[in-house]
């Protein structure tokens, strides 16, 4: 917190420009009414715009028309230009228009201006408890001697024990209203903070994806170098804190049973007659299907990284043409230099049209009618051919329709299954052509990936065919 730190804060940060703005107000009110507190993760533009129209002619009522002079669309293109970046905006696979979703640094700062207002009520026995229990899973936790770790256990079972006769002759009674409140509130604040990090681990794999995109576009290294060391970055990414800490999470979460005692918790605790009296929003009850939104989120971040890198692999046109590659990338090079210089007029370039007009009147042929052929039945005669047809009979066709029924009959008993596990429970009859089929499916779907782990296929003999084994990254399906 030196002065020196602080200073260079104030000139990067989003969230300090945000609420040093003039129009801090309106942004942070807007932003908290359309994304906070419905809990939206992307919002389509065409919809945000209408919002905003309504709320600046709400507010144009009261402080009339010179506060906010702007119209609603020029206010978001400005909360979402680079060097402000309150919003985000960017185009879904599927949809012409835009999408806007709130950056994590407007989010700290909306957190933030909220943590200002004076609160009722601060509940300081839950979070001692919850001090002291993050305190003895850590000492207890990386406690290298098993005698050690077994007397801490054994201790904690003489103490359930204790409770266990306490609450058998009545000494120990059920939480009191202040406690079930103080509690309550504290799982609210905890699962807005756990969805607010949601958007920092997307931001944090976006910027991977970006670094990625440029460094494909402005290398000048052989394919298979540049790929070495972009797939060992994905590795290194998945590998973090943060990608062991996300991975461990989404694992959690989507267990059915886990799933299932989450549920029934809920359906208990609103059932509290101390829960109904507080003045609160449905969003506990909903907090599963919030945090199943915002995984996919950065799942499909994930997902696009990977994308970019299966096109790249794919790509060989540099092989027929380097000339035009070597100019492609000299173009794309140039544009990420520019950047953060963008012009500013309104006609930086011009092009008189999309493409040549050729009128040469003098090379057209002369129109010649068409002649209608006269076919004879007598003159037909009937030959023999030559040609061996059994080949066009032979082909393999295989049914993807089929392959996904298998892929989902196996989903309906576990909440994963993986690409070997498939072949294994329905052996490919049509040889490698049905393992490739398999991918196929796994990446219209989205299908996770594994690199660190090898599985082998089996593609079982048949009377053409020897047995082939083949191996892969382990492809996970997903209900």
């Amino acid at each position: 917190m030196d002065h020196d730190t602080l200073d260079q804060l104030r000139q990067t940060s989003a969230a300090w420009r945000l609420l040093a703005a003039d129009h801090a107000p309106l942004v942070l009110s807007f932003l908290a009414l359309a994304f906070i507190k419905p809990n939206r993760r992307a919002i389509p533009a065409p919809e945000l715009t209408a919002q905003l129209d309504a709320y600046l002619d709400q507010l144009s009522e009261t402080h009339g028309m010179e506060r906010y002079p702007k119209s609603a669309r020029q206010y978001l293109e400005d909360w979402a230009a680079p060097e402000r970046a309150y919003l985000r905006r960017y185009y879904p696979k599927s949809g012409e228009d835009a999408d806007f979703d709130l950056t994590p640094a407007a989010e700290k700062a909306i957190e933030w201006i909220q943590s200002l207002r004076p609160q009722q009520f601060v509940g300081t026995e839950s979070r001692l408890l919850t001090l002291f229990q993050l305190l003895r899973e850590l000492a207890t936790g990386t406690e290298a001697d098993p005698a050690a770790r077994i007397l801490e256990l054994e201790r904690r079972k003489a103490e359930i024990e204790r409770e266990i006769e306490r609450v058998r002759s009545g000494q120990v009674g059920p939480l009191d209203a202040t406690q079930v409140k103080e509690r309550y509130l504290q799982v609210e604040e905890t699962a807005r903070h756990l969805l607010s990090d949601f958007r920092q681990v997307e931001e944090n794999f976006r910027g991977l994806d970006a670094q990625t995109r440029e460094r494909v576009a402005t290398s000048m290294q052989a394919k298979g170098a540049l790929l070495e060391e972009i797939f060992g970055e994905t590795d290194h990414i998945r590998r973090s804190d943060q990608g062991k800490s996300f991975d461990a999470f989404w694992e959690f979460l989507m267990s059915p049973a886990r799933q299932d005692e989450l549920q029934v918790w809920l359906r208990s605790v609103h059932e509290l007659p101390a829960v109904r009296e507080l003045s609160h929003e449905e969003f506990v009850r909903g907090i599963p299907f919030l945090l199943l939104e915002a995984g996919e989120k950065v799942h499909g971040t994930l997902a696009q990284l990977v994308e970019q890198l299966r096109r790249f692999v794919d790509d060989q046109a540099h092989l027929e043409n380097r000339r035009i590659l070597d100019l492609i990338h000299q173009i794309e090079a140039h544009a990420i230099r520019l950047k953060s210089d963008l012009p500013h007029g309104p006609a930086f370039a011009t092009l008189d049209a999309a493409a040549p007009d050729f009128n040469l009147p003098m090379c057209r042929s002369l129109y010649r009618p068409p002649r209608n052929p006269v076919l004879s039945l007598e003159a037909i005669e009937e030959g023999a051919a030559e040609l061996n047809l059994a080949a066009l009979f032979a082909q393999t066709v295989v049914d993807e329709k089929l392959l996904r029924g298998h892929v989902a009959e196996l989903l309906r008993s576990r909440p994963q299954v993986t690409l070997a596990e498939v072949t294994s429970a329905f052996p490919p009859e049509q040889g490698l052509a049905e393992v490739v089929a398999y991918l196929r499916i796994a990446g219209d779907e989205d299908a996770a990936v594994d690199e660190s782990v090898t599985e082998t296929v089996v593609i079982p003999p048949s009377a053409e065919r020897p047995e082939k084994r083949v191996r892969l990254p382990r492809v996970i399906f997903s209900q």
